[in-house]
């Protein structure tokens, strides 16, 4: 009986390696694919992946599997930065992590994998699969401080049944011992942050390359001009710091103080920026969501009622009323209203701890 063949997503960083190495004490035959998805700039100081690529070199040497190096940086810029920076143009603010896990990750890895022979692909996503009377669940990792679940919840039956995930059932500290243990020579490296294109770059001025500007008032909810803005696209909502307002007093308190302000609204027809003042503005709060390009797990959507439900990442689940829309879209609401609700992330929805998908939030 041969081994089964487990093609691994290698990065550099300590995940991805501690993956890889758990994949071999259980038995697969492994092997690494270190994916170059961005190219434009690779020898600029934000860009990361030739030092990535020489620690998962090196970390594929020490835990003993071949690896090899894959460019899907035409892919990427097709399937995920276009759309990217339709996105912002349209004055959302997307995650590409999700869009690059559906269409890089699990759909482009995917195959390729499955070309040199692979029963799986693995990647050190923290999250977990389970397979329940033949169909397969998306599951939280057990780490709920590092799970991932909301960045995959756009991946199909035919991408879970392909998919294994070292990590779910392991705490992040747990990670980093292996690592220290098998003497990894990235134990130590921090985890990288930022989307994978723009590295530790300021975010604005990568924007601003790609981008063009289009000044325009910026107003309160009472239409006091107040300001100019330098695009629509550079601002999110609830955003607070950069808004470039700061010595402005308005409702001032009795101490002489007075509340920050944050982007509320964005009239993209009128090139118009809101801005309000104070975290609990009535513009700042919605009692319920509509989303489309919904992506079920299951194949289907959940029935109408009670769920649990992200509205970004590092967010609390809250209860939502799911009501039932179309195939493809839905429209949730809450018994407390939520917090900056931007359209362009994801919504996602789950029963404890399945994740059921989600879509992308429209309104």
């Amino acid at each position: 009986m041969s081994k089964k063949r487990v093609v691994i997503g290698m990065s550099g960083g300590v995940d991805s390696s501690v993956s890889a190495w758990l994949l071999k004490e259980q038995g697969y035959e492994v092997i690494g694919l270190f994916m170059k998805n961005w190219e434009d700039d690779d020898n600029s100081e934000f860009c990361s992946s030739r030092q990535d690529w020489i620690d998962a070199v090196s970390v594929a040497d020490v835990v003993g599997v071949d690896i090899e190096a894959v460019n899907f940086a035409a892919e990427y810029k097709d399937r995920v930065f276009s759309e990217f920076l339709r996105e912002y143009q349209a004055g959302r603010t997307p995650n590409p992590d999700v869009l690059c896990n559906a269409e890089i990750k699990f759909k482009a890895f995917l195959d390729h994998a499955m070309q040199l022979g692979a029963d799986y692909i693995a990647t050190g996503h923290y999250a977990r699969v389970r397979e329940q009377n033949g169909r397969f669940e998306l599951l939280k990792a057990v780490d709920s401080s590092k799970d991932q679940s909301y960045f995959l919840h756009r991946l199909n039956q035919q991408q879970l049944c392909k998919t294994l995930f070292p990590l779910g059932d392991i705490h992040k500290t747990e990670v980093r011992r292996i690592a220290e243990q098998i003497h990894l020579p990235n134990a130590a490296k921090k985890d990288s942050t930022g989307i994978c294109f723009i590295g530790e770059r300021p975010f604005r001025e990568f924007l601003n390359r790609y981008l063009s500007q289009q000044p325009g008032p910026m107003k309160t909810p009472e239409g006091e001009l107040i300001g100019q803005h330098i695009g629509l696209s550079f601002y999110t909502l609830g955003q607070r710091k950069g808004i470039g307002i700061g010595g402005i007093k308005s409702h001032q308190h009795p101490d002489g103080s007075s509340d920050a302000w944050y982007v509320a609204r964005k009239d993209m027809e009128n090139n118009t920026l809101y801005v309000v003042q104070g975290h609990d503005h009535p513009w700042l709060l919605s009692p319920a969501l509509s989303a489309d390009k919904a992506s079920w797990i299951a194949g289907s959507p959940p029935e109408a009622g009670m769920l649990m439900a992200k509205t970004r990442y590092r967010q609390a689940d809250v209860p939502g009323r799911l009501e039932a829309g179309g195939a493809d879209q839905f429209t949730l609401t809450f018994d407390q209203s939520q917090w900056a609700v931007t359209p362009g992330q994801s919504a996602v929805l789950y029963q404890g701890d399945v994740c059921l998908g989600g879509g992308i939030i429209c309104n």
